[in-house]
């Protein structure tokens, strides 16, 4: 298979082709954490059930959804994209049918948390993010954002396609409506995937991030040390990111500004997520991973702080804004960190297994935040608790960036970083 240059090779148009089907992918596999929060009030008032209970299945489905991406990262290491999609399109289009015919909100729960959480839309993203990576070169930070994207794209596009038809038809209809959806497009798509990602050497990026060699001791650490301090460094950048994102509905209501003002506030933080992403990936290529990580969550801090002083409606939308441009690139650099410092080998079930650590702070941090709230009865203690958890990512990241300014011992003197097995 030839390298940069050649039809399948890196960089390639090849590549940005394949780059096209994985946005198309995570944008579907992506759906149903949408969904399930426009069909929540009908399928709670179907169920008869209170809203503790009708929100057990999104919470199933986000566990499954971290989980089944550390699979399926391991999975396409050894085989490749098109079996780990096919698996994906099962679990998709079996559970919205099941999840459409289901007789109690048991059933409804699990066919979200196993079928499309765990065998559905984890498929279609932490694998889908390392595949990215793994395509290209000079384009790796920006290619990475495109991959990631898609799932903000997903909760851009899906929700007023399904408000209507769930209006018209009803939720069950829908879900299945949309679980053929997913059985005819996403084999489609697999096709683009055959081709297995070029082996050797990459082709330099001269001008571009700082040279970083993959090695068995990234940052001088062991693979399992360096792993799990991005692991931890992600639960705690994302414990942070949940607070405005999980809470601003609820924090405008507190204010007086109503639920809509709310939400009109989380969408406009999505949107200026999607641009995050792309400025971001930009970045990354040409500061690195690692440099990216540092600034955004040095951004991310000054947005969560700037919530704490400034709660007028008109500030409000300013803030969210600039927090959903500020936090928007900082997961998928996650992706970018792994690809330069790790051995190629188990690239992507390691990206897996981070990605699934940001999963799980997200689910942490919206906790965390109603909890300490129903401690202090406010939401100031709930932002600086953000703020200290982006404090403690801030330390891992710069940490992490001094280990590998330092350098091992063959460092090239010009300030080029060069990992080596030590």
């Amino acid at each position: 298979m030839s390298m940069a240059g050649g039809e399948h090779g890196v960089d390639s148009r090849y590549a940005w082709g394949r780059l096209g089907a994985v946005l198309a992918l995570m944008t579907i596999g992506s759906s149903p954490m949408y969904v399930i929060s426009v069909v929540l009030p009908v399928v709670q008032a179907d169920f008869g059930v209170a809203r503790a209970g009708a929100s057990l299945p999104y919470t199933l489905l986000m566990v499954g959804f971290g989980l089944g991406g550390i699979a399926f990262g391991r999975l396409a290491d050894r085989h490749g994209l098109v079996p780990v999609v096919l698996l994906g399109t099962a679990g998709l289009a079996g559970g919205y049918l099941l999840a459409a015919a289901s007789p109690s909100l048991w059933l409804f729960a699990l066919a979200n948390g196993l079928l499309l959480g765990a065998l559905g839309s984890a498929a279609t993203f932490a694998p889908l993010v390392a595949d990215a990576s793994a395509w290209f070169v000079r384009r790796r930070g920006i290619a990475v954002a495109i991959a990631a994207s898609g799932n903000y794209l997903s909760g851009t596009l899906w929700p007023p396609i399904v408000q209507p038809l769930v209006d018209h038809y009803g939720w069950r209809p829908t879900y299945a409506a949309l679980g053929l959806f997913c059985a005819l497009t996403l084999p489609l798509l697999a096709l683009r995937m055959r081709a297995r990602a070029p082996a050797g050497p990459a082709p330099a990026a001269a001008g571009r991030a700082p040279k970083v060699t993959p090695s068995e001791r990234p940052f001088g650490l062991s693979l399992g040390q360096a792993q799990f301090v991005l692991c931890t460094a992600g639960v705690a950048c994302c414990v942070a990111m949940a607070m405005p994102q999980v809470h601003i509905v609820a924090y405008c209501g507190d204010l007086g500004y109503g639920a809509a003002r709310g939400a009109e506030m989380l969408s406009l933080m999505l949107a200026f997520g999607i641009a995050s992403r792309l400025i971001s990936g930009a970045i990354c290529d040409r500061i690195g991973g690692l440099r990216t990580l540092l600034l955004g969550s040095v951004l991310q801090g000054v947005a969560l702080l700037l919530f704490i002083p400034f709660d007028g409606l008109v500030s409000l939308y300013v803030i969210s804004a600039l927090f959903g441009l500020f936090q928007g690139g900082i997961v998928p650099s996650y992706a970018v960190i792994v690809r330069e410092h790790f051995p190629p080998a188990a690239a992507a079930a390691r990206i897996g297994t981070v990605l699934m650590a940001t999963l799980l702070g997200m689910a942490l941090g919206g906790w965390m935040s109603g909890k300490v709230f129903d401690l202090t009865g406010s939401y100031e203690a709930a932002f600086v608790n953000g703020v200290a958890w982006n404090a403690l990512n801030l330390a891992l990241a710069s940490w992490l960036l001094w280990r590998t300014r330092r350098g091992p011992p063959d460092a090239a003197p010009d300030g080029d970083l060069v990992q080596s097995p030590r």
